[in-house]
């Protein structure tokens, strides 16, 4: 659908009741996997675009479980913890990002949608920020926020192509980080449920439309995009350069199979 993908710098989103990780090892542990344990969380993670919907969504579930955050974004935070720390930066200027040592996890978020902007932010930002952090001795998992756009060629032109951009660069960073035994995937959503989408959650006309092709008929919350980034980037331990669309079955699900009597 031609529905705007929650990436950019939005507020907080709507509540759900989505089961909740069941893991609570705190993140100021060994960062050397114990016996029994079947997920050892990092000490720290670094989001961008971590005052917008998802960002301070994945930014509030990591300090929940003790991890110390550092959140990267244009705007003033929006999440207030002893344990996070946040900077104001362009990801477009290398040269603005902060020096920050002892990353163990990186989840590249920020984004920009139907922009002159969206390639040198989307694409060429997440580049600037993934090369300066990838040299921390302790990481351990990068994780891009891609968009079921980069599958579906779907949305605005230069959006679907950045974000498609960001794909082929997570695969390229793959390779290149495989040796040091560095996780590096891309998580691409379909609708998510953050106030970017507004115009087309509470327009009844609109949202019947995409329900219609959505075999779930339901959009992901912002809490579901929290606990699907933690499980790539601390269970996940096997699975690297991969892009996975989570769309609620609108891509796949839907039939198109057309013979006479079928």
């Amino acid at each position: 659908m031609n529905t705007k993908q929650s990436l950019e710098n939005t507020g907080s989103s709507r509540d759900n009741t989505a089961r909740q990780p069941g893991n609570t090892t705190p993140c100021s542990g060994s960062t050397a996997r114990q016996p029994g344990n079947t997920t050892l969380l990092p000490k720290s993670i670094l989001i961008t675009g971590s005052s917008g919907g998802i960002g301070a969504a994945v930014s509030r579930h990591f300090l929940a479980l003790g991890c110390e955050v550092y959140g990267l974004d244009l705007l003033p935070q929006t999440v207030t913890h002893p344990l996070y720390r946040h900077f104001i930066c362009d990801i477009r200027d290398a040269d603005s990002l902060p020096d920050i040592e002892n990353v163990d996890v990186l989840f590249n978020n920020a984004g920009l949608q139907n922009s002159p902007d969206d390639i040198d932010n989307n694409l060429r930002g997440t580049v600037n920020v993934t090369e300066k952090y990838v040299a921390s001795p302790r990481l351990r998992s990068v994780l891009f926020n891609a968009s079921a756009s980069s599958v579906t060629g779907q949305e605005y032109p230069l959006y679907a192509a950045s974000k498609a951009g960001v794909v082929g660069y997570m695969k390229n960073l793959a390779i290149r980080l495989a040796p040091r035994g560095i996780t590096v995937n891309a998580v691409s959503f379909g609708g998510v449920i953050t106030p970017l989408n507004d115009p087309v959650m509470n327009d009844p006309a609109s949202w019947e439309k995409i329900m219609a092709v959505t075999p779930l008929k339901k959009w992901t919350t912002v809490e579901e995009v929290a606990q699907w980034v933690e499980f790539l980037t601390t269970v996940n331990q096997s699975m690297s350069g991969q892009n996975l669309l989570i769309d609620n079955g609108e891509h796949d699900l839907n039939g198109t199979f057309v013979w006479p009597g079928a």
